[in-house]
């Protein structure tokens, strides 16, 4: 069995307007990089394999969080929300005409125009699961974590989600062959004069 914990990248100024970013390599801002520099990954993942999307805003949090710097996994790379990356998500639900749902109301076939579904998402972050070969960090996207820990929780994307994704936070599933399983309370970054 194997441990894989997913921490999700620090606030960017897209993040803090509600624009959709996806595949947009956006940078963390100042007060996110002074907040994350400040913390560390608790023991024993601060021993872990250490991997991130190849896209900034993850790859930075990785470096500040771990202290130096990750493996990069395209396969990890955010969700690819086409057409509506940039605008926000507030603008596209009060638009009868976008076609933008809520996430309890996707299906694992939902697909923003020109972009990835759900399943397809998935299709590429599985083989990379499968090779895995030791305990692990993943700093990704909140779209890439979604998709492991709905397979972990059995969620369809077909009602609330069982989970909520907070930032500064590792949310670990233990990985079994095919198997899922998510450890219940996520555990939380320490600050670096703790260790």
């Amino acid at each position: 069995m194997i441990r894989l914990a997913l921490l999700r990248h620090g606030h960017t100024d897209w993040n803090r307007v509600g624009r959709i970013q996806g595949r947009s390599d956006i940078a963390l801002d100042d007060a996110a990089r002074a907040e994350l520099a400040a913390q560390a990954l608790p023991a024993p993942w601060d021993r872990a394999d250490l991997w991130s999307s190849p896209l900034k805003r993850a790859a930075e949090t990785a470096r500040l969080v771990a202290g130096h710097a990750p493996e990069t996994a395209p396969e990890l790379i955010e969700m690819d929300w086409g057409d509506w990356e940039g605008l926000r998500g507030i603008d596209l639900k009060a638009d009868p005409d976008s076609g933008f749902r809520d996430i309890e109301h996707w299906g694992w076939d939902y697909r923003p125009p020109g972009g990835e579904s759900p399943e397809e998402v998935w299709a590429r972050i599985a083989p990379w699961l499968e090779r895995l070969t030791s305990d692990t960090v993943a700093v990704c996207h909140i779209g890439i974590m979604r998709m492991i820990l709905a397979r972990a929780h059995g969620w369809d994307f077909d009602s609330p989600a069982p989970f909520k994704i907070k930032r500064n936070r590792l949310f670990v599933v233990e990985i079994d062959g095919d198997s899922l399983t998510p450890l219940t309370d996520p555990i939380r970054l320490i600050p670096k004069d703790s260790q």
